[in-house]
């Protein structure tokens, strides 16, 4: 597990809560910003987003995806 700096500002800690299509179904994560990759090809992958009051963003992972759950994904097969 990444040690936090005991200095670290809001500014420097995840801005969006972001579920992602894994390979088992939907995988919560962190992100800084809301980049999509060279020619967004990122944004196919990203089923939700919502970013987080600072209170939040210190919020671990888990935590996270307790309070917002994911999103419902159809199987396509």
């Amino acid at each position: 597990m990444a040690k936090r700096r005991a200095t670290e500002t809001p500014d420097d800690l995840p801005r969006y809560f972001v579920w992602v299509r894994g390979l088992d179904g939907p995988e919560p994560q962190k992100w800084a910003a809301l980049d999509f990759g060279v020619d967004g090809w990122k944004r196919s992958q990203v089923l939700a987003y919502l970013e987080l009051a600072e209170e939040e963003r210190r919020l671990s992972l888990s935590m996270l995806a307790r309070r917002y759950p994911p999103p419902r994904v159809e199987n396509s097969g």
